[in-house]
């Protein structure tokens, strides 16, 4: 199984908010296979609990503007770890030491990446 198109299309839209806002070592991986609930996963870093604030909340406001609804938000008081779930999209914004110590990339391991450098330049 692959990401759907609508996926990618968020992905796309959610990377470029992330990568304006600051956002560091993004990494997409198509879960599709392993989850019924979502095709891709984006994880993001932020440099602050401010920044990671402030990348979940652009990322937020570009996909509602881009026709995306926000199913579930969590972590956004804290700043270390704020989940944003669109449904076949799921971002993970990071602060640095939150995102080595849950290390998600190790956990979906087995998914492939999706390549991001073609869509930060669209």
């Amino acid at each position: 199984m692959t990401a759907s198109d609508h996926a990618l299309d968020s992905l796309a839209v959610a990377a470029r908010a992330a990568d304006a806002k600051g956002g560091d070592d993004l990494v997409a991986l198509d879960v599709s296979g392993p989850l019924p609930f979502a095709d891709v996963f984006l994880l993001v870093t932020g440099t602050s609990e401010r920044n990671v604030i402030a990348i979940a909340d652009e990322i937020e406001d570009v996909l509602r503007e881009a026709g995306s609804k926000t199913l579930r938000r969590e972590g956004h008081s804290s700043g270390r770890w704020i989940l944003l779930d669109f449904g076949d999209l799921v971002v993970h914004v990071f602060h640095p030491e939150d995102r080595m110590y849950y290390g998600l990339e190790r956990l979906w391991l087995d998914c492939p990446a999706v390549p991001l450098e073609p869509l930060l330049a669209g």
